[in-house]
């Protein structure tokens, strides 16, 4: 099965997913009220879920898994970004990687798109092959990407998020894993 196969079927559930939102959320947006004038433009937290896509840089492996992450934009530029990542599909000889990262997230208002970009610093655990071990590690991760926020709804889709992570005390030298991810929030204000 090639890489786009596993992608596609990883994807679609979640497509589905967010043309159900999108519908929920348009329907629900029909009778809103304005934002209350004490958040102050630009305000605003979300939650969301991706699809995660990367190059382990482990035995150069593509590790594929999901993530949920949560914005907290209170300012009309400057945020706080927290993810919780895992990468378990795709993991051949029993290698996963998890992480758990934190950090300040800076984004440009356009209308609509928000592209963005994020420096995220935390915890990544890794499951070495065969489930020999298992280990905890600092992990820095600048990035950054675009979310496109859907008419005037509480839907937003991230159409891209690139993350380039460093492991730098990893057991054997520093390990460089990048990826990409896709997927949907909703704003909770």
């Amino acid at each position: 099965m090639t890489l786009i196969t596993r992608l596609t079927r990883l994807i679609a559930p979640l497509a589905i997913a967010a043309t159900g939102l999108l519908i929920l959320a348009n329907v629900a947006g029909a009778a809103a009220q304005s934002r209350p004038a004490a958040y102050g433009p630009g305000s605003f937290i979300q939650i969301g879920g991706t699809a995660s896509l990367f190059q382990s840089d482990y035995g150069q492996r593509n590790l594929a898994g999901e993530s949920i992450f949560i914005d907290l934009n209170l300012y009309r530029r400057v945020g706080i970004e927290a993810e919780a990542r895992l990468l378990n599909l795709n993991a051949d000889e029993g290698v996963h990687e998890t992480t758990y990262l934190v950090g300040p997230r800076f984004s440009i208002l356009t209308a609509g798109f928000r592209p963005y970009g994020k420096f995220l610093i935390g915890r990544g655990q890794f499951d070495f092959p065969f489930h020999y071990a298992q280990g905890s590690y600092f992990v820095i991760a600048p990035g950054g990407g675009v979310d496109w926020r859907i008419g005037k709804s509480r839907l937003t889709v991230r159409v891209i998020d690139v993350e380039f992570q460093k492991w730098p005390w990893f057991t054997y030298g520093p390990l460089k894993p990048f990826g990409a991810s896709s997927g949907i929030a909703i704003r909770a204000f």
